[in-house]
Formats: C-alpha cells, sequence, structure tokens
C-alpha cells in the first residue's frame, strides 16, 4: 500500500500539482509589515495569508508564496525581488 501525498505541505505551504513555485526566504533588513504588505499588492495575497507566509518565513528560514506556470510566476518573482526581498523561481 503507497502512503498518499497530502495536498497541503505545510512546509512550503503549496498545494500539489501547480508546476513552479516562488520561495520567499528569511532576510535580516525588511519588517514584517513591509514583507506582509508586499505579498498583499504584489502575490494577492489576503492579509492573514501574508501575515502567516512571513511568519513561517521568519522561523523555517523560507516558505512557499505562489504556485503556478513558471512564466506566469517570473514577473512576480521579479517583483519581490525588485522591492528587494529574497526570493526564489522554482
Amino acid at each position: 500500500m503507497t502512503k498518499n501525498k497530502p495536498l497541503f505541505d505545510e512546509t512550503t505551504n503549496t498545494g500539489e500539482g501547480m508546476g513552479s513555485e516562488i520561495v520567499l526566504f528569511n532576510d535580516d533588513f525588511n519588517t514584517f509589515e513591509y514583507v506582509i504588505n508586499t505579498l498583499v499588492e504584489v502575490c494577492g495575497h489576503e492579509p492573514e495569508q501574508a501575515e502567516q507566509a512571513a511568519l513561517i518565513t521568519h522561523y523555517k528560514g523560507k516558505c512557499g508564496v505562489k504556485t503556478g506556470k513558471h512564466e506566469e510566476l517570473l514577473p512576480i518573482c521579479s517583483e519581490l525581488k525588485r522591492r528587494n526581498l529574497t526570493a526564489e523561481l522554482k
């Protein structure tokens, strides 16, 4: 019997089968408020979702903040970087 993969991965905050992912990394210079506001503006998060992502990033060192097609995520990841967040498209 094989174990089913969970639909939600709490370590990266992503769903299954979504393609690429933007991962946000913890840093020592951006405030929680700035990160939360940026995630709301750039990624379209609800404030509560952005706050949770910021907390996961702070305590675990990284958090998946958006999933989808690579070509759709590329400009979003670029904008996060332009706003001085440490992000990577995987």
